[in-house]
This record gives C-alpha cells, structure tokens and sequence, in this order.
C-alpha cells in the first residue's frame, strides 16, 4: 500500500462484513457485493476510479468491470470463480480450513507468528515463501483474516454462483489487467485461460514464483503493474 500511496491518491475499501464494514442486510452475493461497492464510489463520488483487488475482491472487481460505469482500470489479482468441478472443493476446503484455523489459533497468534515454521505452516497455501513474509505484516493479516464477520456468507455466495457472465471483446471502456501466480495453490494457474475466455478484452500477467497473493511474494512487481496499468 504504502509504495502505491507514494504515487497515488489511495482509498482502501472494506467489503461489507470485513474490516471495519458492517455486514449487507438480506442476500450475500457477488451481484449485492457490487451492489454495495457501486453505492459507495457514488455517495463519495469516486465512480471512474482505477481500482485493484485480490482473490474475493478481485472477482468483485470483475463484475464491476463487466457492468460498466462505475470503475476506471483495473487489476484482479487471482480472481476466485473460474474453477471447473473438483477445483472448486479444492478452493472451498482450502480456505475455510486456513480460516477456522487463523480463528482458533488467535490466542496465540503473536507468538506463533514469530517463527519462521509457524508462518509456514498457517501460510503454506497462499504464499510460494510465507518463512519471508514480515512477522508483523502477517499478524495484522491473520487478525483481519480471523475477525471478517462476513467471510462465510461470502465464501458460500461465490462457491453457489451460477453461471459466469463476462464481457465482450471491446466492451471494456478502460484496461483490465489479470495478474495470476505460477504457483497458486488456491485458484490453480489453469483457471487462468478461463478468466480470458470470459473477459477477451483483459491483459493476462503472469507473476513467476508467486502464489495466491503477489503482493506478498512479488510486492514490487505488484506495486509496478498497478501503477503501469492506471498511468492513463
């Protein structure tokens, strides 16, 4: 965040029901999470904006692009969604068991978080090299993690989405850039070419050695595509 603030005006959002965001009333659903996040660029007047996401948010991203109006370019980093049959249990199992276990493990989160095993372990699917990751960075996102009152409800309305919708080659007023880990173990580098099936208009990157988050495993490389790709 903090290299992107030194050559961006930055607005970090909380989704509903994550950070300091209450949840949505009613349905939980990607088409209603867009719903809330258009509402909010438009009470602050931050509609056009360029905007850049990861995982859950990178798909929410997806769907305001492909509806057009509402954001500037934009960059999704390993968007969820595009699994095909067992790839979606694989994603289900994986994450829900990574947040069942930063929950219960909050007690003693601080000290874990210190050694070079623990992150490992509790990091093993996310990132390519968690034993590197900033023991204070990783605490800060293990509290997050554990505390989103919403992430069930969100992980379950992505998991049930019917079928995907897209956007047509040059339909897309701005850039749309969708960077992918080599190494992700959480959305598989094949759903990758799926991405581009349903949004043609899109520039793939590829982050080498990376895993589900590149701004974890390659934060300069991160910090430069999203800077390249909102220059306009």
């Amino acid at each position: 965040m903090e290299p992107l603030a030194a050559r961006r005006s930055v607005t970090a959002i909380d989704l509903p029901g994550f950070g300091k965001s209450p949840p949505l009333d009613g349905e939980v659903s990607l088409q209603t999470l867009a719903d809330a996040l258009a509402q909010f660029l438009r009470e602050h007047e931050l509609i056009g904006t360029d905007a850049a996401g990861s995982s859950i948010g990178a798909r929410l991203l997806l769907e305001l692009a492909r509806r057009g109006g509402v954001l500037g370019s934009v960059v999704s980093l390993g968007p969820g969604g595009f699994w095909l049959g067992w790839e979606r249990f694989l994603f289900a199992a994986s994450v829900w068991f990574s947040h069942r276990l930063a929950q219960s493990l909050q007690f003693a989160m601080p000290t874990l978080i210190a050694h070079d095993w623990a992150r490992s372990l509790l990091l093993a699917q996310f990132s390519v090299q968690p034993a590197a990751l900033p023991p204070s960075m990783v605490l800060e996102e293990m509290r997050s993690y554990a505390s989103a009152r919403s992430y069930d409800a969100v992980l379950r309305a992505l998991l049930r989405e019917p079928a995907r919708q897209g956007a047509d080659a040059g339909s897309l007023p701005r850039p749309l850039v969708i960077g992918w880990g080599r190494l992700d173990r959480v959305c598989l580098p094949q759903q990758a070419a799926r991405a581009l099936q349903l949004y043609p208009g899109a520039r793939l990157h590829w982050f080498e050695c990376c895993g589900h988050f590149p701004h974890w495993d390659a934060p300069e490389e991160t910090t430069r595509l999203i800077l390249e790709a909102t220059a306009d």
